[in-house]
């Protein structure tokens, strides 16, 4: 066959196997999936799923999410559809998508849709196993097969691993687990749902209450009889633990009475995605906290897994790397600096120490935090500096919940006179207003900041660098309005409560000053600041500018829950949802609440004495809602811990809403 011919032919077979393969694919629904090239205009509707399609390198390709897809990060840029529950076909139409990525939930914006030329691809994991399916198949949809079997293959080997160190425990220590869900009622997953799935690859005893369903009820004689040893949940299922643990034969399991309720991030949760391999470990470390600090279920020996290096030129370092160790099965990250000679330095953590050849800042997991609890803080730090191969003496060393791979560099300079800022941040769970919220324990380490520079700092310098540093990384909290985790509706947060600061001595011209108005005061600040803003990000995925959606959710104001806590409707329905989210979406109703927020903590800090202008705008936002005239503005809400400003901006929009002359 001549060569051009034979290349025709190889490529027309390739094509053939493609579509073949796509033809064999088919979604939750069973509906094949045939696509013969990827989408480039994708909706999802699922946020499981949209975090999968980043993770395999096609996020591109999407173009519009619901509010509730906060992971990863980049997809919070994305055109906002509506929520999970009630996405608007309106807007998701104005993005003409050639594909659409729904759950059996949205068989609405299947009947619209499917007429059309743009594919309806249906995709729910009952189990772990349809959440491999779920990753190969979208890999096939986006050309990205390969990519999907090595998160597969992720994912399994975390899996395995877990299993192992629980195949060690014997079978009568295994511990019967429920998955805490709901409000005005204890619920739970049905026997057919990937989280009980989770429960039993975590080792756990999932219920069986012979009933199906992504929620169902559980009555007081089936949790009885159940008698759950650990309860998880997250967000507002703390709601049921409120309503209900107190009271008779709800608070008489074990799990209950011995204090074992477990509380893990949502996006972890509720999802069956690409970290859910994470999520089961951590689980399975908090269900068997003992057993696994004791040791004896450890699969492999303590060691340095990884390493990579940092370019950090001062000409006093010897070396600047991240190294990946495996402790307790489990891997963690440490940034270590070493001197080619020993410093002087100041830490928080320990105070003013001498003849250091080393700092760093230790990243260990959540997987590991029940171990170290157990150990105590000393002695877990001694063994981390063991595996580093470090010794107490001469180290020093910050201990942090934020992953390593979010670590932000920053570099500050003036003339000849040079700053680095190495900072970690996390602040969705313990960010917190010094001087409002209540300080109940300690723990070492969220936002860790080391500095360093081309400067040798006194003792009074490197002292004074600490408040300059700590100025820095606030204003970068409070420009981004981060909220206080204990009092998010009222309070901008100022740090979290186990803020650390390492301060390098450093060599080369002698300097004495680092307050506010010394040009070194301004360049750690600098650094800190722009540091502080970009581990946030990486971190939490939180950046300054975001949507009205996200904010509220910040200050644990939910749009669904909000509704069935106001008792307005005579029937909490996805017509109403939509309707308050579809308000949202608009840019001056938005941009009409995010002033709320800002006026809100001006008033609440005393700035703001007279409501009344604001007062006469929810009136006239009500009104142009509602479409005509409203005489009296109902306090709709039911809780009392909203504050006075935020209370009447929902109020305006719910009593738009209601009055509606639609």
């Amino acid at each position: 066959m001549p060569p051009l011919k034979r290349g025709i032919h190889i490529l027309c077979m390739m094509a053939f196997l493609v579509l073949i393969r796509f033809a064999y694919a088919g979604d939750s629904a069973g509906n094949a999936v045939m696509l013969t090239e990827s989408p480039r205009k994708v909706v999802s509707l699922v946020p499981a799923i949209t975090e999968i399609i980043f993770r395999l390198g096609a996020g591109d390709s999407v173009v519009g999410v619901t509010y509730h897809d906060t992971h990863p990060p980049e997809a919070t840029q994305k055109q906002i559809v509506g929520g999970f529950f009630a996405p608007l076909p309106e807007i998701i139409a104005s993005l003409e998508p050639d594909a659409i990525f729904i759950s059996s939930l949205h068989q609405d914006i299947r009947q619209r849709f499917s007429s059309g030329t743009c594919r309806i691809i249906e995709m729910e994991a009952h189990s772990v196993s349809d959440l491999y399916d779920n990753i190969r198949i979208i890999g096939m949809i986006f050309h990205k097969s390969q990519t999907a079997g090595e998160l597969v293959r992720d994912i399994q080997a975390d899996l395995t691993l877990i299993s192992k160190k629980v195949s060690l425990l014997p079978q009568n220590h295994r511990k019967r687990v429920i998955r805490l869900m709901g409000r005005d009622k204890i619920m739970t997953p049905g026997d057919n749902s990937f989280q009980n799935d989770f429960i039993r690859a975590a080792g756990g005893i999932a219920p069986q209450s012979g009933k199906n369903g992504n929620v169902v009820e559980v009555s007081l004689e089936e949790w009885k009889q159940f008698n759950p040893q650990v309860i998880y949940g997250c967000g507002e299922d703390r709601k049921a633990a409120e309503n209900f643990f107190s009271q008779p034969g709800w608070k008489d399991v074990e799990a209950v009475q011995n204090g074992k309720i477990l509380w893990f991030p949502c996006e972890l949760t509720c999802r069956a995605s690409v970290n859910s391999g994470y999520f089961v470990s951590w689980l399975a470390a908090g269900i068997y906290e003992e057993q696994f600090a004791s040791g004896k279920n450890r699969i492999f020996k303590d060691k340095r897994i990884r390493t990579k290096a940092l370019d950090i030129p001062l000409d006093y370092l010897d070396f600047a790397r991240v190294d990946n160790t495996l402790v307790s099965d489990v891997v963690n990250k440490s940034l270590i600096i070493g001197f080619k000679k020993p410093m002087r330095i100041v830490s928080t953590l320990e105070g003013q120490r001498q003849e250091i050849l080393t700092v760093g800042n230790h990243y260990f997991p959540p997987q590991t935090w029940g171990i170290a609890h157990k150990l105590g803080f000393d002695k877990w730090k001694k063994h981390i500096y063991q595996v580093l191969g470090k010794y107490e003496k001469n180290s020093s060393f910050l201990f942090t919940g934020a992953d390593m791979d979010n670590l932000s560099v920053q570099k500050a300079q003036f003339r000849d006179m040079t700053v680095y800022a190495l900072v970690t941040a996390g602040v969705e769970g313990n960010a917190l207003r010094m001087s409002a919220d209540e300080g109940k324990f300690y723990e070492p380490g969220t936002i860790n900041i080391i500095l360093m520079s081309n400067m040798k700092l006194t003792p009074r310098a490197m002292t004074r660098a600490i408040i300059s540093a700590t100025e820095g990384k606030t204003a970068a909290i409070q420009d981004m309005d981060i909220r206080s985790s204990v009092s998010p509706r009222k309070h901008q947060a100022t740090g979290t409560g186990t803020d650390e600061i390492i301060v390098v001595e450093g060599s080369g011209r002698r300097l004495d000053v680092a307050g506010g108005h010394s040009k070194l005061g301004e360049l750690i600040a600098k650094a800190v600041y722009d540091g502080v803003k970009e581990a946030i990000y990486r971190q939490n995925g939180i950046m300054t500018k975001r949507n009205v959606f996200k904010k509220l959710q910040e200050r644990r104001i939910n749009p669904d829950s909000l509704l069935t806590e106001c008792g307005c409707f005579a029937d909490k329905d996805k017509a109403h949802i939509a309707e308050f989210e579809e308000i949202l979406l608009q840019p001056r109703y938005a941009a009409f609440m995010e002033s709320a927020f800002a006026l809100s903590d001006s008033y609440e800090r005393g700035l703001i004495a007279d409501l009344n202008s604001f007062k006469m705008l929810c009136r006239n936002v009500s009104e142009e809602i509602a479409g005509h005239k409203i005489e009296n503005q109902t306090d709709r809400l039911v809780s009392e811990d909203f504050p006075v400003v935020i209370r009447m901006a929902v109020n305006a929009i719910l009593n738009g809403i209601l009055l509606s002359e639609k």
